[in-house]
């Protein structure tokens, strides 16, 4: 059964989701959070495909608190998104706050370089 916080989570996701959309040439940063882990995608939607995706899961080697290795994502996700010649995302937060772990993926990819 989902909680009265997912379910507002979810009211707050689709509403943001109604006002941003990727294409290709400015994809969609998005981001999911949960409580061990971080994951952001770039994503393209008017073909409907992930082109890049990056996650703490891969960065279990790095030792940290949980917004270092946020911040060490979105630096590894705009890595990746300029070698494949992407320069400029639409952040989709994905209905969490601007706060903690998600400001710190975000300013992780601008350090890195995207631009949004």
């Amino acid at each position: 059964m989902a909680t009265k916080k997912d379910l507002r989570r979810l009211r707050i996701k689709r509403s943001i989701r109604k006002k941003i959309s990727g294409t290709g040439v400015k994809p969609r940063l998005s981001v999911f959070r949960s409580n061990t882990s971080i994951y952001a995608q770039i994503i393209d939607d008017i073909a409907g495909k992930t082109i890049i995706s990056a996650s703490s899961v891969e960065l279990k080697s790095q030792k940290g608190t949980k917004s270092e290795l946020s911040k060490s994502v979105g630096l590894k996700i705009a890595e990746k998104a300029k070698s494949n010649g992407i320069s400029e995302v639409v952040f989709d937060r994905g209905g969490y706050l601007y706060h903690g772990r998600v400001k710190a993926l975000a300013e992780g990819a601008r350090e890195g370089g995207l631009k949004f």
